[in-house]
C-alpha cells in the first residue's frame, strides 16, 4: 500500500494537465483576436482597410460580401481622357464648393 501514500506533487501527469490548461487559454485568446479582426469572414459585409494612408506605399483592402479586393498604390499620378467639368474651391471654414463650367 505504499503507492497510496505517495505525494501528489511527484505525479508527472499533473504537469501535463497544467500544460493542456495553458494551451487552452492561449487558444481562446487567439480565437478572440481572430473574431475582432475586421477582415474575418464572420464580420460585417462591407469593410475598407487603408494601410499607410497618403504615402507612396499605400494599400487599400476592400471586403464586400464574400469578395476581397486589394489595391496597391504605384505612387504615380493617374492619366486618362476627358475634359474639365468645373472648378472646386475650398472655403475658409473647410467646406468645398463645386462650380460647373458653362456649357456652350
Amino acid at each position: 500500500m505504499r503507492f497510496l501514500e505517495q505525494d501528489e506533487s511527484d505525479d508527472p501527469m499533473l504537469s501535463v494537465v497544467n500544460l493542456i490548461d495553458l494551451f487552452l487559454v492561449i487558444t481562446v485568446i487567439l480565437m478572440m483576436l481572430i473574431v475582432q479582426n475586421p477582415l474575418n469572414p464572420f464580420s460585417k459585409n462591407e469593410v475598407v482597410v487603408i494601410e499607410n494612408p497618403g504615402k507612396a506605399n499605400m494599400k487599400m483592402t476592400f471586403k464586400k460580401g464574400t469578395e476581397l479586393k486589394e489595391y496597391q498604390s504605384t505612387g504615380e499620378i493617374g492619366e486618362g481622357e476627358g475634359s474639365k467639368a468645373g472648378v472646386t474651391y475650398r472655403l475658409a471654414d473647410g467646406r468645398m464648393i463645386y462650380v460647373p463650367e458653362n456649357e456652350k
